[in-house]
Parts: structure tokens; sequence; C-alpha cells
């Protein structure tokens, strides 16, 4: 069950691999989430001493958060993935032109998750490609429920 998504990292990165990580939270910002006060959009994933750490991930805190705990929205936040697979990303980001986005949060048996994606930066060219095949697909659509509305 999906609780955030990034759909910027669609529209800006050309998708290829797609991976899942716990990540360490504290109790207001468990809370937070649940509540649906976080955001993705400006985020990303880096690589730093062999760790994976999520950055610019926003999550705004209730106003019933704990007196004694002043919360920082943009923490950095560790993610937690198995040595070989953090290995394997190092070694793809590494190359030229890769970078880790997340996708988005979701719940799997009662924790939070982070989806995030191994991306190439679109063009600006393959932007507009993009933008034209989905007009053309609502368009397409929007023809055919327009057809079949005339046959009757």
């Amino acid at each position: 069950m999906s609780i955030i998504e990034n759909r910027k990292a669609f529209h800006d990165y050309l998708i290829e691999e797609r991976f899942e990580g716990g990540i360490v939270l504290q109790g207001w910002e468990v809370k937070a989430i649940r509540a649906g006060r976080a955001q993705l959009k400006e985020s990303y994933v880096v690589v730093l001493e062999g760790e994976l750490w999520l950055l610019g991930m926003h999550i705004s805190p209730l106003n019933s958060a704990s007196t004694h705990i002043y919360p920082d929205s943009t923490r950095t936040r560790k993610l937690l993935l198995k040595a070989e697979e953090i290995s394997k990303l190092i070694g793809k980001v590494e190359q030229k032109g890769f970078a880790l986005v997340p996708i988005n949060l979701h719940y799997k048996n009662g924790r939070i998750k982070l989806e995030f994606g191994l991306g190439k930066g679109k063009k600006l060219h393959d932007k507009r490609d993009a933008q034209q095949e989905k007009d053309w697909a609502r368009e397409k659509e929007r023809l055919m429920k327009h057809d079949t509305r005339q046959k009757d």
C-alpha cells in the first residue's frame, strides 16, 4: 500500500531498475508519515562510506509531537539494505549518468519501506517525446470513447 509517490521521478529520469529498503526513522517521523505529512519531491539517495543515505525528504512534524523533541524535518536518513545489494548499487551508480531516485514510500508487513530506482536523467527532448505520447494516448482514448457512443 503506497503512502507517498514521487511522480516527478518518472518525468525527470528513465528508471531502469527498482530496489526496496527500510529507513531509519524516529517515532515522531513514523506518526507523521502515517498521517500523510511527508514529501519525496526534492529528495535523492547518495552513497557515503559504503552506506546509502536519503537526503531532502521532508516530513512535517505533527502538532502533537513530544515537547522534549526538536524535530528536524529534512534530516539525513539512513537506508537499510543488505551489503551485497549496496555493493551492487555502488558499482552501478559510479557508472556515468546513473542516479538513485526515490520513487515511493509504502507499507510492507507493518513497516515503512522506500522504493527507489536506478535511473538515468532524461534530456529535454526525451521529456517532450514522453509528453507527446501521453497526450496522444489520452486523445486516442477520447476518440475511442466518442466512437463507441456514436454506434448506439
